[in-house]
């Protein structure tokens, strides 16, 4: 890789961890090509991506940002996986991980806080943002669906009274 090259990928890289709000680092030692390239498709999937950079490089690129905490855990062949979502790239790396004993999840950070192996796992165990988003709009609808109902009680509860009524008179 040129001088040139290299000032191009810590510019990237850089502004990645500048603009993603968690960073998982973990060891890949040992997988298929096969194999990376369904935890690609899976971070995909989940609106994440991984990278594997050169361990001095993404040091370099780490310098003045919030994440710059996860540059202890590259050491051997690391891979770097970042989402906007703070839950996506957790909760791929944590389930590959469980599929996958050779993959190994060694930390991250989400902004300045830093996270360890069992932090990463807790953040992966949290809801995805959509599914909050879903949530609330649950929630939100529930009391409308409980307004309508109670409405149109009144009227069936008369329905049932008129109908009970015209059944006793027929007999």
């Amino acid at each position: 890789m040129e001088r040139a090259e290299k000032k191009a990928a810590v510019a990237e890289l850089n502004a990645v961890f500048k603009k993603t709000s968690v960073v998982v680092v973990a060891h890949y030692s040992g997988l298929t090509v096969a194999q990376l390239q369904t935890l690609r498709k899976r971070t995909r999937a989940a609106g994440a991506k991984v990278e594997v950079a050169k361990n001095r490089l993404a040091k370099i690129a780490l310098e003045g940002t919030d994440v710059a905490s996860v540059g202890t855990y590259l050491k051997g062949p690391t891979l770097i996986a970042y989402s906007d979502d703070p839950v996506a790239a957790p909760k791929v790396c944590s389930a590959f991980a469980k599929d996958h004993e050779k993959f190994v999840v060694l930390g991250g950070a989400m902004g300045k806080t830093h996270l360890d192996p069992e932090g990463v796992k807790a953040l992966a165990s949290l809801p995805s943002l959509d599914e909050l988003r879903a949530k609330i709009v649950g929630l939100l609808n529930a009391p409308a669906t409980k307004i309508a109902q109670l409405s149109t009680a009144p009227a069936a509860k008369l329905a049932r009274v008129f109908g009970a009524y015209a059944g006793k008179d027929a007999a």
